[in-house]
């Protein structure tokens, strides 16, 4: 298995189970302050994890490049507000599905900014991302 999928779905594993373990939680804490909390805690184990693999040297992060991972950081926490959010008022059975449609924005997005080309395949997969995101969430 090529190294990019099996972190891909190891991503996939742990952005399930937090919609799963989020639902609990935010049904007992306002979803801000659960964001806030989510947010601190992945800082935390990110600079952990930072010092223990030695990477802590931020002379190489360019003014550009830290823009841009800010710039994520921001539409990162918006993201996860409205998440939480949707959690709080909603199933998760149906939030999670219509969150993942965030795959088909992140393909036209790439295609549109980065100029990666929008093929066939990812054409119909979006479509189907979609259809799929529909038939879970609304019945």
């Amino acid at each position: 298995m090529a190294s990019w999928l099996f972190y891909a779905l190891l991503s996939a594993l742990f952005a399930g189970l937090v919609g799963v373990v989020g639902k609990i939680g935010v049904e007992e804490v306002d979803p801000i302050t659960a964001t806030a909390i989510r947010a601190a805690i992945m800082a935390i184990l990110s600079i952990l994890f930072a010092f223990a693999m030695g990477r802590t040297d931020l002379s190489k992060v360019d003014a550009g490049a830290l823009g841009y991972i800010a710039l994520a950081g921001l539409f990162g926490a918006a993201s996860w507000m409205a998440y939480f959010k949707a959690l709080s008022v909603g199933e998760a059975s149906r939030v999670i599905p219509v969150d993942r449609t965030s795959v088909v924005f992140g393909v036209i997005l790439a295609a549109l900014v980065l100029g990666e080309r929008l093929t066939l395949p990812k054409a119909v997969g979006s479509v189907l991302i979609v259809m799929g995101a529909i038939l879970v969430s609304m019945f």
